[in-house]
């Protein structure tokens, strides 16, 4: 299986005091060409740690203790393109035990004996290598290109939320998916149709939340000419339209009562009318209806019909948002820039986040989710100069709509962690960048930069007047 994945110019650590497992996956993973550090102890992994850039952590559950998680936490902070995996033993679940501080840093789990091709597809797929033969083994991986950008993942919680979505996609059976606004229920949604045997057949997407309550019957179930003041015409409705395909209820939580009682014989029935008509016409439809908000409680409240509910609720899927799945944002973020600057034709190379900026939009709440991650990105895109080299912090706050109470994000622009400069930078621009960026992130005081920077306040000054001329 080596030709599988080509894992060159990838680093991964091994922290397993079982010495036959980590000498077997150690050995597999050099025949996928990646360069491989094993150890048995924390010790031995935090320091290695602190002098190698290694992009994937997989260490046996036994020695992932608090001391060892909060240097994974302080890691990923610095190399948010790092991904952690933990090693359980045979038929061992993972999910109950495991905390929430756990799951915001870890993007899977493996069971022993490690199957080494899948590990590979994992970590080849994250990082972007494709197979150089054969296809992925992941059923889910035909519809990415079709479904980005919700489907740019790496994290744990998405892994799980879309576990089975091949199984449910292939069942035909009434979906509903819950999540918060901008989490990606639509995408989802028809990425359930494209996996599904209704794929060559219409999507019809229908927000029920943005059609006055006056129209919405006519515009799922039609209407006859005549039937009501201004219907000039026969029109044919959602329902019909969807006719041996899907269609995606988005919304349903903001359904009419009285329509909900419509919508629940048609489920049951297959069968519609039309406004004005009480001839009854079949139709072959699957539905996916989505909600952002609480369907139990709206049930509780007498705000969402039960029996509809359960009628929707056979098949669920539930998005987490963006804040609880923080090892996304990276690649999310750097897809939207890049697709934000290709758009707009801006010259490249694309600029690179910072760690402070890594950081920051780690620990931003994202209130939006995706949706907000991507216009904020349009923003810096647009923004940003032409001689940019950095995403810094200050490029991203002024377009967070959160940052009145988003402490987290003083708190990240506070921090003191450096600036990131890409292999190949001169000496002469890399000291340029750094100074810049103090005198930037000292408010222009040259005192503070110079004594940030470990020089005096003249060669501070030399160098502003000799090298940047400032």
């Amino acid at each position: 299986m080596s030709e599988e994945y080509n894992l060159q110019g990838l680093s991964i650590l091994i922290i397993d005091n079982d010495t036959f497992s980590s000498a077997s996956i150690s050995e597999a993973m050099r025949g996928f060409n990646a360069t491989v550090y094993s150890v048995e102890t924390v010790k031995k992994a935090a320091d290695i740690l602190s002098r190698e850039h290694v992009q994937v952590i997989l260490v046996a559950l036994q020695l992932a203790d608090e001391k060892f998680l909060n240097i994974i936490k302080q890691y990923k902070v610095k190399h948010a393109d790092c991904l952690f995996f933990l090693l359980t033993e045979q038929n061992y679940s993972l999910v109950e035990p495991m905390d929430d501080a756990v799951k915001r840093i870890l993007n899977d789990y493996f069971q022993k004996p490690l199957d080494a091709a899948r590990f590979a597809e994992v970590v080849g797929t994250s990082f972007g290598r494709p197979p150089s033969t054969g296809t992925s083994l992941s059923i889910v991986e035909p519809i990415i290109s079709r479904a980005k950008p919700y489907f740019l993942f790496r994290s744990y919680q998405m892994r799980a939320a879309l576990a089975n979505l091949p199984e449910i996609s292939s069942s035909g059976q009434t979906v509903l998916i819950s999540g918060e606004t901008g989490t990606g229920k639509e995408l989802v949604a028809r990425a359930v149709h494209m996996l599904s045997t209704r794929s060559d057949g219409p999507f019809v997407p229908v927000n029920c939340g943005a059609i006055p309550e006056s129209l919405i019957e006519s515009e799922l179930f039609g209407h006859e000419k005549g039937a009501f003041t201004g219907a000039h015409k026969r029109r044919i409705g959602k329902f019909e339209t969807a006719h041996k395909g899907t269609l995606f209820l988005d919304e349903i939580g903001d359904m009419p009562m009285s329509l909900q009682v419509r919508l629940l014989r048609v489920l049951e029935d297959k069968k519609i009318y039309r406004v004005g008509s009480e001839k009854r016409i079949p139709v072959d439809v699957r539905v996916i209806a989505a909600t952002r908000i609480d369907l139990e409680s709206a049930v509780r409240n007498n705000l969402f019909r039960e029996d509809l509910y359960y009628r929707l609720n056979v098949l669920r899927i539930h998005l987490p948002p963006l804040r609880d799945r923080p090892d996304d944002i990276p690649i999310l973020a750097l897809h939207f820039l890049e697709r934000a600057f290709d758009e707009m034709a801006r010259p490249q190379p694309y600029p690179s986040f910072s760690p402070e900026t890594l950081h920051l939009m780690q620990r931003y709440l994202w209130k939006g989710n995706v949706r907000e991650l991507r216009n904020v990105m349009t923003r810096v895109a647009t923004l940003l100069p032409n001689d940019a080299h950095f995403v810094f912090p200050h490029h991203i706050m002024p377009h967070l709509e959160d940052r009145e109470t988003g402490v987290v994000a003083d708190e990240a622009l506070q921090s003191r962690e450096g600036i990131f400069i890409p292999t190949g930078t001169d000496l002469a621009q890399a000291q340029d960048m750094l100074i810049q960026e103090t005198l930037r992130q000292t408010g222009g005081n040259r005192t503070k930069a110079a004594s940030l920077l470990g020089i005096s306040i003249r060669t501070l000054r030399r160098k502003l007047n000799r090298d940047l001329r400032l």
